[in-house]
């Protein structure tokens, strides 16, 4: 004859939940998605070049049309999503390059437009890969970033993606008033329809080391340049000033706000999520990608169960879009944490 429970403690087994697979997929309160992930690419000038980037293990520098073989697979595999970085031939003091119509950028956007029309594609506002001193800004005589001279270079430069077919322009300077100028230029160029993702708390972070060396871009390469971007770029140390800054790009016009880095600064993705009601980026940076490539290949930690559980921190913490160097990787893992639905 069966037992009957006295009702004694445990009255409440939460492993009910947990016990079958199906129950603990309709439990489950934070859902990852390909189709939140952003790819990043690094893109060159050339022909046939497949560059692989020493510090960032599985990660390549390409020329336009090795770039387009490569988001071929990609969206067979449900990415949907690209973020573009440009590596030019030519630097020089006021990073002029970046808004050249013929620039590396905006040639690989209107070749991936031809090709792919239902990709979407993001392009980086920025001059540090195109100036010889490796800053976000033009530099004045004395060495200190001229922020208002620099807001014209990026708002051009914005600009020029947008006319070879970017989706979305993504300014990453960290120059104050930087996404007013922007929004206020492609509106004048009739490109009204063009969201712009700000990089509204961007850190001076330890973490962007990798990125550096793929991009070319490490600060003080001349003389009187800074040796670093803690002049513009935020301490590591404030939320309230994350916050600050996010309200500021909103009122200026900022479609998206990220924060960057993603996961030494999930706290700063959380209040950010309380208090704003935007979509909120995460970008996972180089450094964090590393780290995890570096343990797996010590055989310290499995990645396809480590990226997976990263990533939905940060969706957890209130990131809806995920930029993310694995997420070309990630279309091809078997993980029940991530739908591509």
């Amino acid at each position: 004859m069966r037992q009957v429970s006295s009702g004694k403690f445990p009255k409440v087994r939460m492993r009910r939940l947990r016990e079958h697979p199906v129950m603990r997929k309709l439990v489950q309160e934070t859902h990852l998605s390909l189709h939140q992930l952003v790819m990043p690419y690094f893109v060159l000038k050339g022909k046939g070049i497949r560059q692989p980037i020493n510090a960032m293990p599985g990660q390549f520098r390409f020329s336009t049309d090795t770039l387009l073989k490569e988001l071929d697979k990609l969206q067979r595999n449900h990415i949907s999503s690209i973020l573009l970085f440009g590596i030019p031939e030519k630097k020089d003091k006021t990073g002029a390059g970046a808004s050249e119509r013929g620039g590396v950028v905006q040639k690989t956007v209107r070749e991936i437009k031809k090709r792919f029309p239902d990709l979407f594609v993001m392009t980086d506002v920025c001059l540090c890969a195109y100036t010889n001193h490796g800053h976000c800004g033009v530099l004045k005589a004395n060495g200190q970033i001229d922020n208002d001279k620099s807001l014209k270079m990026l708002a051009q430069t914005a600009v020029s993606h947008a006319e070879a077919g970017a989706d979305l322009v993504a300014p990453s300077d960290m120059m104050d008033g930087r996404v007013k100028a922007i929004r206020g230029q492609l509106d004048q160029h009739e490109f009204t329809h063009i969201p712009i993702m700000s990089y509204a708390a961007k850190y001076a972070s330890s973490f962007y080391g990798p990125f550096r060396d793929a991009a070319g871009s490490f600060p003080g390469k001349q003389k009187n340049a800074p040796q670093d971007r803690k002049s513009y770029q935020m301490n590591p140390a404030n939320i309230r000033e994350a916050l600050r800054e996010i309200e500021l790009d909103i009122q200026e016009g900022a479609d998206i706000v990220m924060v960057k880095p993603a996961l030494a600064y999930l706290d700063v993705l959380r209040e950010a999520s309380q208090r704003f009601h935007l979509p909120l980026a995460a970008y996972s940076v180089s450094g964090e990608y590393s780290m995890v490539k570096a343990a797996q290949e010590k055989g310290y930690l499995n990645e396809k169960e480590v990226v997976p559980e990263m990533l939905l921190s940060m969706v957890r913490a209130g990131a809806r879009v995920l930029i993310t160097y694995f997420a070309r990787e990630m279309a091809s893992w078997k993980s029940d944490l991530i739908s591509c639905k």
